[in-house]
């Protein structure tokens, strides 16, 4: 055991809610965070699942809705994944019907994303569903903490980024 493993142990004859309110106090701003993203993926799942979509499609679908045709690593770039996952959420989308997949005519090692009829009634409904999460999410705020929360939140990405 590490000197600060050994600082923030819980005393033994610490109750089990006691030693889970620790690690929540030993750790706040993780906790706030894991917290906060794993409600918002909780409230997103469920009302997408509605609309017969899966979690991190919505994204993908409302991004093609604003510039499709675009290939699977600018899809990619803009939502920080790698090119295996960004391959098999657009597979997962064409089996469903809602997108297609075709070879750039500029660059044949360059696969296009495009948008079919079906996914394009999505995007309205994706855009629907996370103008709910929104309201939901900023419903007791103010602007100020609007703002402030979109600020913290980049720099804390910011900061975790720089350690990848």
């Amino acid at each position: 055991m590490n000197n600060f493993e050994e600082e923030h142990k819980p005393d033994s004859n610490t109750s089990h809610v006691e030693k889970e309110m620790h690690v929540i106090q030993q750790f706040p701003i993780n906790f706030a965070i894991f917290s906060m993203a794993r409600s918002h993926r909780g409230l997103a799942a469920h009302l997408l699942r509605e609309v017969g979509l899966f979690t991190g499609q919505e994204i993908m679908l409302m991004q093609l809705g604003e510039q499709d045709g675009q290939s699977q690593q600018s899809l990619g770039r803009t939502m920080r994944l790698d090119h295996s996952t960004v391959a098999k959420s657009v597979r997962r989308l064409e089996e469903s019907g809602l997108v297609t997949r075709s070879k750039s005519p500029k660059d044949g090692r360059v696969t296009l994303v495009t948008l079919t009829e079906n996914g394009r009634q999505l995007v309205d409904e994706a855009v629907a569903v996370w103008t709910k999460i929104e309201e939901a999410a900023s419903q007791d705020l103010s602007e100020q903490e609007r703002e402030l929360l979109i600020s913290v939140s980049r720099k804390i990405s910011s900061n975790l980024e720089g350690f990848l």
